[in-house]
C-alpha cells in the first residue's frame, strides 16, 4: 500500500519535464535530462520547492549515519520481543488490520496525478492507444486506484483490463465505490502478495505488467522471495515488472525516533504500518535470482535507478533530502 507522500511529485508549481531517476551504474548527464531542476548554485536553493539529482555532501552523509546510529542503539523495546507471540509475529499477523485503519481515516486524501506516472512509466501509457491490442496490468498494492483510474481514465484502447489488489479489504472498498470503477474494464481484490499462490482473478503467464509502487517496502523481509516468485508466475514472457519504493536513508527513515527499529533498516509506524528502506543493490539480486530448480534468473534489469530530490520549505529554511529507487526488471 501507498502513503500520500511516497507518490506526491513535490513541486506543484511546475510539472516536471522528465524523469529523475538516474540508472545506479551511469553518470548522470545534464544534457539528457532537459527539463530537470537542477542545483547548480547553492546559494539559490530555496528558490524552488525542489530540486533533481542531488549528490548528497559529507555533512548530509554524516548526518544520515549519526541518525541511523542513533535508531540502532533504541530499537522496539527487549521486553516486546520477549513476549510469547514475537513483535514481528505479532505486527505481521496484525498487518491487514494495521492497513484497513490508514486507508480508512486517509481515504479521501490520496494524491492522484498521471503526470509522474507518465514520465517514470511511459510504457503504461503506450498500452492506452486504441491500437495496442489486449493488455493486461496488475497493480500490487492498488490503494485507493493511484495507478488504476489515472490509466482507466485515459484510454482509448478497448482490450486494456486492469487489475488491482490490495492486503487492505478498506482499500479495496474504496476503489469499488468510486464512480470509475467498472469491472468490464477493471477488477480489484483482496489479495497479499505474498501468499503461496496467485489470485484465482489472474491466469499464470497472461499480464503485462506487475506495477508495485511502494509495496514491497510494506511486507516484511521474509517474504520478499514469495513476492518476486508470484509476480514471475503471473506475468508472460517478456512482462514487466514496474518498481518503485524507499530508497535507503531517505528522509522517512532518517526522521524515525527512538523505540521504532524493528529489523536493520525495518521500521515500525506509529499507525503500525511497517517500511523497509533498499539498496539498489538488494532489489536486483532479488529479482535476478534464480528460477525454482534451474540456474536462470527470473528477470533481466531493464532499470535499476536512484530518483534522489532536494525538497525544501521555503519559508522555514528547511533542506529535506529524498531517496527513491525505481526499477523495471522483464521476465526472460
Amino acid at each position: 500500500p501507498k502513503t500520500m507522500s511516497t507518490t506526491d511529485p513535490v513541486d506543484q508549481e511546475n510539472k516536471k519535464a522528465c524523469s529523475s531517476s538516474i540508472d545506479v551504474d551511469q553518470e548522470f548527464d545534464p544534457a539528457a535530462k532537459f527539463g530537470s531542476r537542477l542545483l547548480t548554485d547553492k546559494d539559490a536553493v530555496f528558490n524552488h520547492n525542489a530540486w533533481d539529482n542531488v549528490e548528497w555532501d559529507e555533512e548530509q552523509e554524516k548526518h544520515a549515519l549519526s541518525q541511523i546510529e542513533r535508531q540502532s542503539s533504541s530499537p522496539v523495546p527487549e521486553e516486546l520481543r520477549a513476549q510469547e507471540i514475537s513483535v514481528l509475529e505479532q505486527y505481521h499477523s496484525n498487518a491487514a488490520n494495521y492497513w484497513n485503519k490508514f486507508y480508512h481515516i486517509n481515504e479521501n486524501r490520496f494524491f492522484k496525478d498521471r503526470n509522474w506516472l507518465r514520465l517514470e512509466f511511459p510504457e503504461l501509457f503506450r498500452t492506452l492507444d486504441p491500437a495496442a491490442g489486449s493488455k493486461k496490468i496488475f497493480e500490487v498494492g492498488c490503494g485507493a486506484g493511484n495507478t488504476m483510474f489515472p490509466l482507466l481514465q485515459e484510454s482509448k484502447n478497448p482490450e486494456l483490463y486492469v487489475y488491482g489488489a490490495d492486503f487492505s479489504s478498506t482499500a479495496v472498498e474504496v476503489v469499488k465505490s468510486s464512480p470509475n470503477y467498472d469491472e468490464a474494464r477493471c477488477k480489484a481484490f483482496v489479495w497479499d502478495l505474498t501468499s503461496s499462490s496467485i489470485p484465482e482473478d489472474i491466469e499464470p503467464e497472461s499480464l503485462d505488467f506487475v506495477v508495485l509502487i511502494f509495496v514491497l517496502s510494506a511486507i516484511h523481509p521474509d517474504t520478499w522471495k514469495q513476492a518476486v516468485v508470484n509476480a514471475h508466475k503471473m506475468l508472460k514472457k517478456g512482462g514487466v515488472v514496474l518498481l518503485r519504493d524507499y530508497g535507503r536513508h531517505d528522509l522517512a527513515q532518517l526522521r524515525f525516533k527512538a523505540g521504532r527499529l524493528l529489523d536493520e533498516n525495518f521500521y515500525i509506524r506509529g499507525d503500525g504500518t511497517r517500511v523497509y528502506f533498499f539498496t539498489s543493490e538488494e532489489l536486483e539480486s532479488m529479482f535476478t535470482a534464480p528460477v525454482e530448480g534451474s540456474s536462470n534468473p527470473m528477470f533481466e534489469v531493464q532499470q535499476n535507478a536512484v530518483d534522489r530530490r532536494l525538497i525544501v520549505n521555503r519559508s522555514k529554511k528547511l533542506k529535506m533530502y529524498r531517496v527513491w529507487l525505481q526499477c523495471k526488471f522483464k521476465k526472460l
